[in-house]
């Protein structure tokens, strides 16, 4: 009987672009992702949707593909750790976030997300819903037909001063949120392209980020300063970290209780904020499927303000929501780096590689969706969402490190679309085109100015 041939594997990476080596490398690689999304994409329609680049001796493998995805995030999730973009001290996102959920790994990472946990659990933050509602009524109030108003701010600015009450007690508006708008700023800028430059060059940009770090950390020990002193539990997520102990019976220091509650200002509004944004873009750009939204939330609600009862009745809301995330992922890529040799389909992923889960290729692949660019919610009707491939759809990313604040985000998503949509439509100017600025998340480039119409 004749011997069956082995599976082809590339000799360790899939075919992709070498940025050669020394600083010009770093020079070449920063030119061509000055503008992030618009380098992937132009690399993918050139070596196709799996492909590699290499600067300086650094190999990065791009995944696309369902199986690869699953795999890396599911199947061999033990053998890859957050990257650099995440860890570095001085250029990652560590920086800011220190040794939170996003960027701990190992037993650190473990426990903490076993301490938050409960706080984000899907029966504890239904009693979140009254706040998400009263305070996106309150922001109404505010508002006037016929105003043309920037709404990537009104979002950020909500989504803030939810998650600061839900998860804090703190009611963060204003001059009190500035801080925090200037540290997610420069979080954003940091994350956006390559830097060639040390950080103890005191550039402006340099001395912006000092000053935003700065800044935000005496908001945020202040805030735990002042909830210590109380001895106040409140049953929110700040009260479980300040009384929380570890098996020794010792508390978590202020630093880790600092970490992971900058963690979650940065998880727990960016992504909500930038989805709420891209709604509006889409449904103002499709009046059919806003008629069809309005439809419901009239029938459903009958001019009143949604509640936590009526979330199971807006089902086409929730549709929309879902497909929005579909063109455009909160989370668009997110690097793991190879922390022992590793098979990928046909790929072998050497220790210390690093390979990009990158979400917005795979939600816009057409071996995987029809019509890939359309908006059409109904792809998430009861009888077409099951026949989408396995980890083909993932807004929150996937397996044991799967977005923890997923269930507070779609419930905040759609009591605010409701809340917002029942009374006003937003539309963007004729011939307006909104471009997308990659950062941590996908942000409207240059904000996101429209009109405002009452019902």
């Amino acid at each position: 009987m004749a011997a069956i041939a082995a599976p082809p594997y590339h000799a360790n990476i899939p075919e992709g672009i070498d940025f050669g080596s020394g600083i010009m490398s770093l020079v070449r690689a920063a030119r061509t992702f000055s503008d992030p999304m618009k380098g992937i994409l132009g690399l993918s329609a050139k070596y196709g949707e799996t492909f590699s680049l290499t600067v300086n001796g650094m190999t990065m493998v791009m995944l696309t593909r369902p199986e690869h995805l699953h795999a890396v995030l599911v199947e061999h999730a033990d053998a890859f750790y957050k990257d650099a973009d995440y860890t570095d001290p001085d250029k990652g996102l560590a920086r800011f976030v220190g040794q939170g959920l996003i960027t701990s790994d190992g037993a650190l990472w473990k426990r903490q997300r076993k301490l938050v946990a409960p706080a984000l659990h899907a029966r504890r933050i239904a009693a979140y819903a009254q706040t998400m509602t009263d305070y996106s009524d309150t922001m109404l109030s505010h508002w006037q037909s016929g105003a043309k108003m920037d709404i990537a701010h009104e979002m950020m600015e909500l989504t803030i001063r939810i998650v600061s009450k839900t998860l804090f007690d703190v009611d963060m508006s204003g001059a009190l949120a500035k801080p925090i708008f200037e540290a997610m700023k420069e979080i954003q800028e940091m994350q956006g392209g390559i830097s060639l430059l040390p950080v103890w060059i005191p550039t402006p940009a340099e001395l912006r980020r000092r000053k935003a770090l700065r800044g935000m950390d005496k908001l945020i020990y202040q805030i735990i300063e002042e909830r210590k002193a109380s001895g106040a539990d409140t049953g929110d997520l700040l009260s479980m970290l300040v009384s929380a102990r570890d098996e020794n019976g010792e508390p978590m220091d202020d630093r880790q209780i600092r970490d992971e509650a900058v963690t979650l200002f940065l998880a727990g509004h960016e992504t909500t904020a930038n989805l709420l944004n891209w709604t509006w873009v889409l449904l103002s750009q499709n009046p059919d499927i806003r008629a069809k939204l309005h439809e419901e939330l009239d029938t459903v609600l009958g001019g009143r303000l949604p509640t936590l009862a009526d979330l199971d009745s807006l089902t086409y809301s929730e549709r929309i929501i879902k497909e929005s995330m579909r063109l455009y992922p909160p989370a668009w890529s997110v690097g793991r780096v190879a922390i022992r040799d590793v098979q990928i389909g046909e790929y072998l992923i050497s220790k210390g590689m690093r390979v990009a889960v990158t979400t917005y290729i795979t939600h816009h692949s057409p071996t995987l969706w029809d019509d890939p660019e359309r908006f059409d919610p109904d792809r998430f009707s009861p009888e077409r969402e099951s026949s989408i491939p396995r980890y083909a759809y993932l807004p929150f990313g996937g397996g044991p490190r799967v977005c923890i604040g997923n269930h507070f985000a779609m419930m905040e998503a759609k009591l605010i679309l409701a809340t917002i949509a029942s009374r006003y439509t937003l539309e963007l100017a004729p011939g307006q085109t909104v471009g997308m600025k990659a950062r941590i998340t996908l942000n409207p480039d240059g904000g996101l100015p429209m009109t405002l119409q009452a019902r």
